[in-house]
């Protein structure tokens, strides 16, 4: 299967159903632990957002092949509502059913592990202890923190959240500034998501912190593709281009 930035799938045909076979080991340089994972990807399957898992071992892990379509990055902006109600799905579900110890996810703290990981430039260890300071106290949820297009499906009648390397406690902030990173969100885009998700009750204080948080999300996206470069061979993935791109966007979200 195409479009995997860590991992290689297979799509596996077994008595007449198909499944897909993931093959990836650990990687502790993103803080990606397959038991953790896995334990976030039976949770969301038993909260009815992703698909089951039917057999894992050591290096692979195989689910029930989905027949739908991946969201490229257009579908992001062109399905907010849907996209808000699924997260607010996420956030309020996926928690109550996940066993074993779990991970937390801080997006300041990734940023500064990256940065010191592979000396990269200092100045955005500032930049994270200032839209660090701009965040606004949210309750604590699980959240999926890996909002791509490709980890997004439609099968024509309900949407699909699959890939759970980075599921793990933390706020629902990240999520929607993520989402919106990833979409390239326009400031009308924003206002519906963010009208939708909390219910019409997003203050200033709160839409702040969401901007700020945007500009966290595109920094740590351009941060884990220059460490991927220099520690991930998977092939056929341009991790220079991916930072590239990124960076570009952090630098136009970056609060004045």
């Amino acid at each position: 299967m195409k479009g995997g930035l860590t991992n290689i799938s297979f799509i596996v045909t077994h008595r007449g159903e198909k499944f897909v076979a993931r093959c990836g080991e650990d990687i502790p340089v993103h803080h990606v632990f397959r038991d953790r994972e896995r334990a976030a990807s039976i949770a969301a399957f038993e909260a009815g957002l992703s698909p089951e898992i039917i057999h894992a071992e050591t290096g692979i892990t195989v689910l029930r092949f989905i027949d739908g379509r991946t969201f490229a990055e257009a579908d992001l902006r062109a399905n907010v509502g849907r996209l808000a109600a699924l997260l607010k799905d996420c956030h309020t579900k996926v928690g109550r059913h996940v066993r074993g110890p779990a991970n937390i996810f801080w997006v300041f703290h990734v940023i500064r592990d990256y940065v010191r990981l592979i000396d990269a430039d200092q100045r955005y260890l500032a930049v994270a202890d200032r839209l660090e300071q701009m965040q606004v106290p949210l309750p604590i949820v699980f959240g999926h923190h890996d909002l791509l297009p490709g980890n997004l499906m439609d099968d024509g009648k309900r949407l699909w959240l699959i890939d759970w390397e980075y599921g793990a406690f933390g706020t629902a902030m990240f999520d929607l500034a993520n989402l919106s990173a990833n979409g390239s969100y326009e400031p009308a885009d924003d206002d519906a998501l963010l009208t939708a998700y909390f219910a019409g009750k997003a203050d200033d204080a709160l839409r702040r912190s969401f901007a700020a948080m945007k500009a966290a999300s595109a920094l740590r996206e351009a941060l884990w593709a220059m460490v991927s470069d220099v520690h991930l061979k998977t092939p056929g993935v341009d991790y220079k281009a991916h930072a590239g791109d990124y960076l570009a966007r952090f630098e136009k979200l970056m609060p004045a």
